[in-house]
């Protein structure tokens, strides 16, 4: 595990939920090569193998936000990175970064960092109080519809915005950006030339256009300082699979997602 504790307050914080990511599909995407940016970074073992607290986005980034982040599917305590104060935890190490606040987002914020949210799928679009939730944690948030769903150039539109934040950004100063990556929600079938229905082919197809457009995000935060990096799916989705559609239910191809917390160097110009 990263040494948080030691990290925050040096580091860059990068959070990126790659909305409604499956498991099995992140892990056969990269065994055969059609992730080539995301294999770059990814430890030599590719994604580790997580239990989601919760089955979809909302539940999902409470959670995430409170410090319980997607456990490793092993059973046994497994130390997190952060976590908010909370009497009796079990799971708080001393490479925990553990903040007073009720979550991590004014925890970072009290540390110095300017927070920054980049939503994509609903429970982030700011349209109703629902919607307001989980952005109005953070110092600035942003979402349109280019951020959306229904864009087909949804993250390539994510990117260039995060870009144009950090630009705005001392140097010297730190940065949580958080970005809720949409293009794997519903309907991910604009992603695959032909296609008229959501498949798990359109599926990884949309996970192929996410990776090729990640590294000038990856690259623009490591000229600022060494990047802690948690990249992971919220919940996964289901495909027919024993009659489930969808998400927010107890499936295994819902609860199991992909998970990764990596460390990058530092870029010196």
């Amino acid at each position: 595990m990263i040494n948080a504790r030691k990290l925050v307050g040096t580091a860059e914080v990068l959070l990126i939920t790659l909305d409604t990511l499956r498991y099995d599909v992140a892990c056969d995407t990269l065994q055969r090569g059609l992730t080539p940016n995301l294999a770059k970074i990814l430890p030599p073992d590719g994604w580790q193998e997580r239990h989601t607290p919760a089955s979809f986005t909302f539940a999902a980034h409470q959670a995430f936000f409170a410090g319980f982040l997607p456990t490793p599917s092993a059973p046994g305590l497994h130390p997190r990175l952060f976590a908010a104060q909370f009497e009796g935890s079990s799971t708080v190490t001393e490479e925990t970064c553990v903040f007073e606040e009720s979550d991590i987002v004014r925890g970072l914020a009290r540390r110095g960092y300017r927070t920054l949210c980049i939503g994509g799928t609903g429970f982030f679009n700011k349209q109703n109080p629902l919607g307001r939730v989980l952005p109005d944690m953070f110092d600035e948030s942003y979402w349109d519809q280019s951020l959306g769903v229904t864009d087909p150039r949804s993250t390539e539109n994510q990117v260039r915005l995060a870009l144009q934040l950090l630009s705005a950004v001392p140097k010297e100063s730190r940065v949580f950006l958080f970005i809720n990556i949409s293009a794997l929600h519903q309907p991910n079938c604009i992603h695959l030339k032909g296609a008229k229905h959501d498949t798990l082919e359109s599926h990884a197809a949309a996970l192929v256009y996410i990776d090729s457009q990640l590294p000038p995000l990856f690259e623009a935060m490591q000229r600022r300082a060494p990047v802690l990096l948690v990249i992971c799916s919220d919940h996964g989705t289901a495909y027919g699979e024993d009659g489930f559609v969808g998400h927010r239910a107890a499936h295994k191809v819902i609860w199991t997602v992909p998970y990764a917390e990596i460390l990058l160097d530092e870029i010196r110009s």
